[in-house]
């Protein structure tokens, strides 16, 4: 009986040497560097610049037209990645429409809910992750996804009444104030922008020191009895509004269903005196100050604070705020859950809802 050792001593056939022969060719095309261009001589100096440009161009277009035609360039294997994403994106988009939510959960508003379902551009889902964690959050604490609500001041539960350089401007003509309202702007973001040499803290007690640096550099006017008059308009009540017009029933609803309020603000010790003017101080179990507690936001202090406050841990709180670094990363450092003011929600009803709570109409 023939043994499989002699079988594998066996001559090949010379159609098998031919066949091995083309693969091996057809490999060392494939992988081994294209041969070098032709030498060229340029009418330039040997070294000069457009001399070394015009080599290098000729190198590439060489080696371009060396490549084997069944070898994929990376430009074209990345336009072929791109349209598989496209695609990919695309399906996803189509299959979620198809299931009307099924897995996913729509972020945006019913205006962009409508656009979206006409077939518009843009839509903005909320992918199956983040429905598996708002799951988790339901299994571990019931229906009511959190036990307290935190709440920025300026930019997400009031905002000022009119633009602060139109008012810089209205109250200091009368001082000898020159600027235009967008020179008065633009020197109040440099110097908001600067860091505040007086203190470690922007807000400490009221705050005077820095507002009055604040005026004076976006205004060119130190007059005191100015400042005066600036410092104490936007104590009043017309100096402000609310973000959201229906915040008072939303927050009337969530305390009533257990959730625990607190306004988290980088802020002088005006504020509480505003909130009490602005009739809203009541909808808040505690307010946590950075001028009182010494530490501003994005320091994890100020959350931690406002949680010990509140008689919660901090896993179970979500902070909403406007500001992306001071909000969302100082909240998510101290433990806490964060919503984007103006893009994860838009409304303290959406809050309410994402959260858990039902506001009546």
């Amino acid at each position: 009986m023939c043994s499989r050792r002699s079988d594998t001593n066996r001559s090949p056939s010379p159609r098998r040497k031919e066949t091995k022969a083309a693969t091996v060719q057809h490999t060392a095309a494939t992988l081994s560097p294209p041969s070098p261009p032709p030498p060229r001589t340029t009418t330039g100096a040997p070294h000069s610049p457009a001399a070394l440009r015009r080599e290098r161009e000729r190198a590439f277009h060489h080696h371009r037209r060396s490549q084997p035609a069944s070898s994929p360039t990376v430009i074209e294997m990345a336009a072929a990645a791109t349209a598989t994403l496209r695609s990919a994106t695309a399906a996803a988009a189509a299959a979620a429409r198809a299931r009307k939510g099924g897995g996913l959960r729509w972020l945006g508003t019913a205006a962009e809910a409508e656009a979206e379902r006409e077939g518009g551009a843009g839509a903005r889902w909320e992918l199956s992750a983040a429905r598996e964690y708002y799951d988790y959050r339901k299994s571990v604490y019931g229906d009511v996804t959190h036990r307290a609500l935190l709440v920025d001041a300026v930019g997400t539960l009031v905002v000022p009444a009119q633009p602060t350089a139109k008012v810089y401007k209205s109250i200091g003509e009368k001082y000898g104030v020159k600027y235009s309202e967008d020179e008065i702007l633009a020197r109040y973001r440099r110097a908001y922008e600067q860091p505040w040499g007086g203190s470690r803290l922007r807000y400490v007690d009221d705050g005077r020191p820095f507002w009055q640096h604040i005026v004076t550099s976006s205004t060119g006017c130190s007059d005191l009895q100015y400042f005066e008059e600036l410092y104490q308009y936007y104590m009043t009540e017309k100096a402000w509004k609310l973000c959201d017009p229906d915040a008072e029933n939303v927050f009337k609803a969530l305390r009533k269903a257990g959730v625990k309020t607190a306004v988290v603000s980088n802020f002088d010790t005006r504020l509480r005196p505003l909130l009490h003017v602005l009739k809203c101080d009541h909808w808040f179990d505690a307010v946590a100050v950075s001028a009182e507690v010494a530490a501003e936001k994005p320091n994890p202090t100020i959350f931690l604070k406002a949680c010990e406050s509140l008689g919660i841990k901090p896993e179970e709180a979500v902070h909403v705020g406007d500001d992306r670094r001071n909000d969302i990363w100082g909240a998510r450092d101290a433990g806490c859950d964060a919503w984007l003011w103006g893009s994860d929600v838009h409304s303290f009803k959406e809050v309410a809802e994402r959260i858990g709570v039902e506001v009546a109409k």
